[in-house]
């Protein structure tokens, strides 16, 4: 089986853009969505261009969506239960959290030899997502997974590593030379930028523009333009015909300790952004990223970001 999700045509490898739609969970008063459920959302979200919908409960879903899901594992002895489950719904695949973080070395090899054996008896992609509190929750001992199980497939979620590592913190070029392990085994995306100091944070409309708060130091917007590349990169190199890489924006509520709250003139606390418009803005970021991974491909992109942490 494909470690990817494939579309069983024989056209080159893609990028879809879907939407996690805990994207659509507590947004402003004033936000551009519709505030649509079922069909009606479904058929709004395709106008808006996104190809897809990222569940985020186990209800069954009955719409005409393409659509992916997501779930724990904690143990080696859940995999094949969850896998089982996520198949029968129909999802195309799933992103996972796997375990806590606190695993020694045996028990995350255990449970990562775990998935990627339920992922080929039930015929369906599973990536381990990068986040912390999971095994995954460090650039180090996730590239030791992937050296030690190459068929490993990761659901990059950056902002984990760029906030929780402060990955700027030292020699940025460094880092990302250590994680091509990584990059090279991509599958999914959710998409959200981090700061070094926050995990999620909005981005301007102008999308090259030097973020607002960043007073001249580091440039997140284009080491997060620079991750994704990679990681598309990463996927093009290996993907087989009618191979799909998924990005899905998720960008989660101020409930979740996502989105920052500052109080308003009243005095109640809202969210800084309105994140459906955000999520908009990353679809873009997504496909010009996913553009320049095929021209470094074809070698007719040579450039880096060049941005040097300053710290």
């Amino acid at each position: 089986m494909s470690r990817f999700v494939n579309d069983g045509t024989s056209d080159a490898p893609k990028l879809r853009v879907y939407l996690n739609l805990d994207n659509l969970v507590g947004l402003r008063e004033d936000s551009i969505w519709p505030g649509l459920t079922g069909d009606a959302r479904d058929e709004q979200l395709r106008a808006d261009g996104f190809e897809g919908i990222q569940l985020t409960t186990d209800e069954a879903y009955l719409g005409a969506c393409l659509f992916t899901g997501l779930d724990r594992i904690n143990l080696p002895a859940d995999a094949d239960a969850i896998a089982l489950k996520h198949t029968v719904r129909g999802d195309e695949c799933i992103t996972v959290h796997a375990g806590w973080g606190m695993e020694d070395d045996r028990d995350v090899f255990s449970l990562v030899e775990a998935i990627l054996n339920a992922s080929e008896r039930h015929k369906l992609p599973i990536f381990i997502e990068t986040h912390r509190a999971t095994i995954t929750q460090d650039i180090w001992r996730t590239v030791q997974i992937a050296k030690r199980f190459p068929e490993v497939r990761f659901n990059g979620d950056f902002s984990h590593y760029y906030c929780g590592q402060e990955l700027v913190y030292g020699d940025w070029e460094a880092k990302l030379a250590f994680m091509d392990p990584i990059f090279a085994r991509v599958g999914y995306i959710h998409g959200r930028i981090a700061s070094p100091g926050c995990i999620q944070v909005p981005i301007d409309n102008d999308l090259h523009a030097r973020p607002k708060e960043a007073h001249g130091t580091v440039n997140y917007l284009e080491h997060f333009k620079e991750l994704w590349t990679r990681a598309m990169l990463g996927f093009l190199r290996i993907a087989q015909p009618g191979d799909v890489l998924i990005f899905a924006p998720e960008l989660l509520s101020g409930a979740n300790y996502y989105a920052r709250l500052f109080p308003d003139k009243g005095g109640d606390l809202l969210e800084e952004s309105d994140r459906y418009a955000q999520a908009l803005l990353l679809k873009e970021l997504a496909r010009a990223c996913f553009g320049k991974a095929k021209r470094r491909l074809h070698g007719k992109d040579h450039s880096f970001s060049g941005v040097d942490s300053p710290l």
